[in-house]
This record gives C-alpha cells, structure tokens and sequence, in this order.
C-alpha cells in the first residue's frame, strides 16, 4: 500500500490553535483534524500547505517550522501526517471540506473527536511553547 503524503497547519492565533471538521461524506468525515492537504508532484510541503489552507479555508498563514510527521494506517490507506507550526495572517473561512471550525486552547484538544492521525500531534502539542521556535534569520541590508 502507498503512502500519501499530507501536510497539516497547527495554526496559532495567540494563545489558540486552530482545528477543522470534515464534513460528515467525506473520508473522516465528523472527525476534527489540523487542516492541510495531500502533497502533490513536484510541490515542496511548505507550498503545499499555503495552497491546501487557501483552497480549503480562504487562509493565509505565516509557515514558520517543522513541528511533528506522523505516519499512521487506516483502514484503507496509510499517510504520512508533516505538521507545520504556523502563524495566523487572515482569512474567509470559505469552508469547503469542513462543516466547523474552532479555536481551542491546547489543552482541550483531547476533548475534540481527532483524527486518530492528529492525536499524537495533539499530544506533543500539550507542552509545546510557541516562544521557543526561533525567530527567523534577518538578512543583512545591502549598503
């Protein structure tokens, strides 16, 4: 059996994470999950998360570091889950594979019926500090 490629967003405003859930006819449908998408050919994951979280949400995002891959086995298929932390920068909320959508702390995560794929990320969430990510690189002005 393939594995399939998808990334997530663990997107945060302040102190809140933001989850989706998928719209009850489609695969995992009822289950709350980081939204993202299946990686295509040719696309880096960074860029496929941009336009996963644009079409799905009507979302921009600020991508700032790798935090977790997951790889876990359905039923029917298997994926490998690359989660992103991720800065909120604006959106629509055009929702086209979910039916809801919150913004929860990190401790209640756990109260929310996750994909079995996104409960290990939800866990290692619980004692992430979103200060410890470094600030990225500045590029010296040119003279």
């Amino acid at each position: 059996m393939d594995i399939i490629k998808v990334v997530c967003g663990i997107i945060f405003k302040e102190d809140k994470i933001f989850i989706c859930r998928r719209k009850q006819h489609k695969s995992l449908g009822g289950y709350w999950e980081f939204p993202g998408g299946k990686v295509e050919d040719g696309e880096n994951e960074e860029d496929s998360l941009s336009r996963e979280l644009h079409e799905e949400l009507g979302m921009k995002v600020k991508i700032d570091t790798h935090f977790k891959t997951v790889v876990h086995s359905y039923d029917n298929f298997t994926i490998e889950l690359i989660s992103y932390i991720c800065q909120f920068r604006e959106a629509n909320y055009n929702l086209t594979d979910h039916d809801a959508y919150e913004w929860v702390l990190s401790d209640d995560l756990h109260k929310k019926n996750l994909a079995p794929a996104d409960i290990p990320i939800a866990n290692a969430l619980v004692n992430f500090n979103l200060s410890s990510i470094p600030p990225p690189p500045t590029t010296p002005k040119k003279k």
